[in-house]
């Protein structure tokens, strides 16, 4: 019997009322880099106004949606053996807070910009960097991060392969050497996975879960397309829920941003988004038609929009139901069931997500801070591993300094660094380093 309550070190645990998973819940909530994402892009750059969504907001969005659906799914449940393996809300609460603390700054530019500058130190990948930080770097504990449960690592776990393993070496073939900061963003996109410097956490988490379900795990990969990476198929069952309840978050509130900053407006919506393709939702949310929809989510009063978009996010949990894998597949159950979205649903989300992705996110405005911030992230990636014992803070001055055996590992730590920059701190140090009229040695790194 696995328990799933475990932690790597049990000796340090502060011995009061909370059950493991609180624990969890707020040594995430308490972290440093929890409270960087307030400052970190989501899809515009932090600064431009403060109506949108930043990556905490999005993170608290997630969350309280991935809840909504654990509740919703055990209340459905017919069965006691299904409602048993449900996560508790809390456990999902947590896991949910902490899918993004791996982002760096400037969004997916940033991560496609520290893949490059890392190809041949191990790469770079968001999701990994967030069990990274989790079991690693943030200072719970001397060496094992948070130090949190099995649990709640695995519902992190998004991709359970380690770079290594799913990277295709020869879609890097082309890079120049040395790194230039002005580059194409699509050929460096980087696998989804974990990093090899985690393997040692994830052979723990692995222990005790029977063999043949742990090889299926993380050995069985998608069909390959050409000029791809491979990609894991199989996941925990919490983090189904919580990959829906992002996607929920990103398709929905993503929109709710772009209409009220009025970068998609009633003619774009309609044209990108048609009538057949709402028809699940307009049947479920009570006869409510599709240019009724229109005229709430454009109405000059923000409780008219605010009501639709409640009710498109309700939909989504609502058809939120549980898939069985074949039993022959898997035996242990956390492996064997996965939340999914119905049909329907899925079909309305996916279309309120490529309206955000190719009205919003493909714009050119965004695409230029993007591109702005990767030549930021490369800069200074360039300007620490010249001279790294000379330009770094004190503290990782030092670990690259313990790092000297390994290259691989002292790159690491400059990647570290920047991968826990807000947006606006990546800008200010690059100012300080590259703009001859600003920095005074009374700045505080």
């Amino acid at each position: 019997m696995i328990n799933w309550q475990e932690r790597r070190d049990e000796k340090n645990i502060t011995k009061d009322n909370r059950d493991p998973y609180h624990r969890d819940y707020a040594r995430v909530v308490h972290s440093a880099a929890f409270r960087r994402l307030q400052a970190k892009t989501q899809v515009l750059g932090i600064g431009d106004s403060d109506f949108y969504r930043t990556r905490l907001t999005h993170t608290l969005e997630v969350s309280q949606i991935g809840e909504s659906i654990a509740i919703n799914l055990k209340l459905k449940s017919k069965s006691l053996s299904i409602t048993e393996i449900l996560p508790d809300p809390i456990l999902i609460r947590t896991i949910c807070l902490a899918h993004d603390l791996g982002h760096p700054p400037f969004g997916h530019g940033g991560e496609v910009a520290l893949n490059r500058c890392m190809l041949d130190y191990g790469g770079f990948e968001g999701n990994g960097q967030t069990l990274r930080i989790m079991s690693h770097l943030e200072p719970y504990h001397k060496c094992l991060g948070m130090n949190l449960t099995r649990r709640t690592l695995l519902g992190v776990l998004k991709y359970p392969a380690p770079y290594s393993a799913v990277v295709d070496t020869s879609v890097y073939s082309t890079v120049d050497r040395p790194i230039r900061s002005v580059f194409k963003a699509e050929p460096f996109k980087p696998p989804k996975c974990y990093l090899d410097t985690e393997c040692d956490l994830v052979e723990w988490l692995s222990a005790g879960i029977q063999h043949l379900d742990w090889e299926r795990v993380s050995k069985d990969f998608e069909a390959k397309e050409a000029g791809k990476h491979w990609k894991t198929k199989h996941k925990t069952l919490d983090t189904s829920i919580m990959e829906i309840a992002d996607d929920i978050a990103y398709g929905v509130h993503d929109l709710e941003d772009a209409i009220g900053l009025k970068l998609i407006d009633e003619p774009i919506f309609r044209e990108g988004v048609s009538k057949e393709k709402l028809q699940p939702f307009c049947e479920w949310s009570g006869g409510l038609v599709y240019h009724d929809l229109i005229k709430n989510l454009f109405s000059t009063e923000t409780y008219e929009r605010k009501n639709a978009i409640g009710k498109l996010v309700g939909f989504c949990v609502q058809h939120t139901t549980l898939e069985t894998s074949n039993p022959f597949c898997f035996i242990e159950p956390i492996f064997a069931f996965r939340a999914v979205l119905a049909d329907g649903a899925r079909q309305v989300l996916n279309i309120l997500k490529d309206l955000v992705i190719n009205r919003v996110i493909k714009s050119a405005t965004v695409q230029q801070l993007e591109f702005k911030g990767q030549k930021i992230v490369t800069e200074l990636f360039d300007a620490f591993a010249t001279d790294p014992k000379r330009l770094l803070p004190k503290g990782d001055a030092e670990r690259w300094k313990k790092a000297e055996a390994n290259v691989a590992n002292q790159h690491r730590v400059i990647c570290d660094y920047i991968a826990g920059m807000t947006d606006e701190y990546a800008t200010k140090r690059y100012q300080q380093l590259f703009s001859p009229r600003i920095g005074s040695v009374f700045d505080r790194l």
